[in-house]
Parts: C-alpha cells; sequence; structure tokens
C-alpha cells in the first residue's frame, strides 16, 4: 500500500505521515517518482490508520499494490531507480562495468588485474574475499587479508569495490573494506542476512539464486528494500536447467522481463552464468541488449593458474578488448533508449 501527496505538500506535512505510520508500527518509504510525491506503507495493514491518513488535506489517494514485491515493482515506482557510489551511477540509462578474479589469490595478483580492470574502462572492482565452495576442500578465500588487498588495488586505480558478504556477523568487516556488498546465488534467500544488509547503510548486490523463479529473485530484493536499503542492484548469473554444455543457463527472458516488472537496476554475470570464457562477450552483449545496466566479468592476470574459475575468466587483455565491444554497444543502446 502506498500513498500518493499532492504536489503543495510541505516537508513537515511528509513527517507528520512518517511520524504517524511510525506511532502504528509501521514503516514508511518517501519516495519522488516522475514528479509525484509517495509514501509507501510497510507493515500489516490491520494497522494503517487510513481514517487518519484520508482526512489530511494533503493526501490524494490511498493505493492498494497488487504485486507481492511491493516497493520493488513499477507499480509503487515508474522511474528507474539509480543507484550512485562515489559518482559511478547504475540504472537510468547508466551502464557499469564490474571485472575481477573469483578469488583474491594474493596481492601482486589483484594489484595487476586491477591495473587491467582500469585500463579497459572499468569501474568496479570485484573479487571473493570469502568463498562458498561446493567442496570444502576447495580454497576458500583469504579473509580480512582479501578485502585489505582489494580495497588497496582498488584506491589505487580509483575503482570502486564490490565482494561478497556470507553471513551476518561478517557484514561490519566487510563493509569497512568494500563499496558494495554482494549477496551470492547461494545466499540469495538467506532471509536473516538479507534483513540485516537491509540496515547495512551500503548498496547490496543480490544475485539470483540458482533455481530462484524471477518472483523469488524479486522477493528477495523486497526483504532488502522492506529493512530499509533503496539501493539494491540485482543480477542474473544463470539458473541451473537440464542442460549441461555450460555452466548454468543465461536467463535473458529475466532481464527483459524484470525490467518492465521492476526499477531496480539489474546488470548480467555471464562469466558464472555459462562458465565459458568463450561465451562470456556475446552473452554479455546480449544482456546489454535485452535490458541489463551493467556487467560483471571475471578477470585473471594468469587464468591458467587461478585457484577457483580460471577456465571462465578473461586474461587482461582479453577484457580489453571485450570492454571496448562493451562500451560501443552501450553507446548504441543510450540512443535507442
Amino acid at each position: 500500500m502506498y500513498i500518493t501527496l499532492k504536489k503543495t505538500v510541505t516537508e513537515k506535512e511528509v513527517q507528520y505521515i512518517i511520524d504517524l505510520l511510525e506511532r502504528n508500527k509501521l514503516g514508511a518509504l518517501y519516495i519522488e517518482d516522475l514528479g509525484n510525491k509517495k509514501i509507501g506503507i510497510m507493515g500489516s495493514k490491520d494497522r494503517i490508520p487510513k481514517t487518519d491518513i484520508e482526512k489530511l488535506e494533503y493526501v490524494e489517494e490511498i493505493h492498494i499494490i497488487s504485486k507481492p514485491y511491493k516497493f520493488a515493482s513499477r507499480e509503487f515506482k515508474k522511474e528507474d531507480t539509480v543507484v550512485e557510489i562515489n559518482g559511478v551511477k547504475i540504472g537510468g540509462g547508466h551502464f557499469a562495468l564490474m571485472g575481477g578474479p573469483c578469488s583474491v589469490e594474493s596481492e601482486e595478483m589483484i594489484l595487476e588485474t586491477a591495473k587491467g580492470v582500469k585500463k579497459a574502462g572499468g569501474q568496479i572492482l570485484r573479487g571473493g574475499a570469502f568463498k562458498p565452495r561446493t567442496s570444502p576442500y576447495d580454497f576458500q578465500g583469504l579473509g580480512e587479508e582479501g578485502l585489505k588487498y582489494l580495497r588497496e588495488a582498488g584506491d589505487k586505480y580509483g575503482l570502486l569495490v564490490v565482494t561478497e558478504v556470507m553471513d551476518s556477523k561478517d557484514i561490519p568487516l566487510v563493509a569497512k573494506y568494500a563499496d558494495i556488498l554482494q549477496v551470492g546465488a547461494r545466499n540469495m534467500q538467506n532471509f536473516s542476512l538479507l534483513k540485516e544488509l537491509g540496515q547495512c547503510g551500503k548498496p547490496v548486490l543480490l544475485k539470483r539464486g540458482m533455481s530462484a523463479t524471477i518472483r523469488e529473485f524479486l522477493m528477495a530484493g523486497e526483504y532488502l528494500i522492506a529493512f530499509g536499503n533503496r539501493d539494491v542492484i540485482l543480477c542474473e548469473r544463470g539458473i541451473r536447467t537440464f542442460e549441461t554444455m555450460t555452466r548454468n543457463t543465461v536467463d535473458i527472458n529475466a532481464i527483459a522481463l524484470i525490467k518492465e516488472k521492476s526499477h531496480l537496476p539489474i546488470i548480467i554475470d555471464a562469466s558464472h552464468g555459462t562458465g565459458r570464457k568463450s561465451l562470456v562477450e556475446p552473452i554479455t552483449l546480449a544482456g546489454i541488449m535485452a535490458g541489463a545496466d551493467g556487467a560483471m566479468v571475471e578477470v585473471h592476470n594468469n587464468p591458467a593458474c587461478a585457484l577457483s574459475d580460471g577456465e571462465q575468466s578473461l586474461d587482461v587483455a582479453e577484457f580489453e578488448k571485450f570492454a571496448k565491444k562493451f562500451f560501443k554497444l552501450v553507446e548504441l543502446k543510450k540512443e535507442l533508449i
């Protein structure tokens, strides 16, 4: 449910409604959408003081939202959400390129890779310090040491840093070093983690679960919004199907449909989506044409020696060639928007 307000409403009047909702143990989400002022109401319908709200002269109408992913939907917010971090914008016609290794393995390798990402035009450095691996015997990441290397590389080359957080207890530690906190596919429906990240004060990159429906994906995003985080970036990274020739099946349909149903920005990760470096470029570019607001690409200074996901990682030179095509397509896409 949400309230539309008259254009003449004052800040004091907006705050009165927010205070009224909070006194009734309800959450309030105030936005401006295409020139319209709205307040989303979060919580039990039984607690909503409809009579008290309707009698206010600066209230235009109270609306019911039919979608289960209420505040992630275009039913609530028609205008694209733009997530801005230190001057880098994602969504609403702004595109971002993220690159870096699956795992941070050493200071030298992340610095060399970050240099290549920056040279190619990337704005965001990705890398795992805490790695959820299928086998307990595989490399699990360097932990805080890896976070320090990521931050050092990001600062040296003027890149934002995105990295995964796996456990609620690690949020303060990861937030100390990262600009964007990533929720991996295996944690998409870790609701206790999502609740905490809703209150973390930093943008969250939410990856689609490997068996998640589009509705479940959007509902996970709704958790983040409902618990206070407006800076949510979705990521299509492939789902598990009967196909065995690729690691996953990238759902290009989902990108186009989510752009239709939700105002949240979405990026594509064809590295995890396909598991094949030869497919990263064509599938990423297809995702951009389908509506993606950016891409995440695995890049390693020496993929043959990578401790994880080397077979799907581009080397620095390959990433640079890919980036040229990416940015050419982005410019074309901007003309078409």
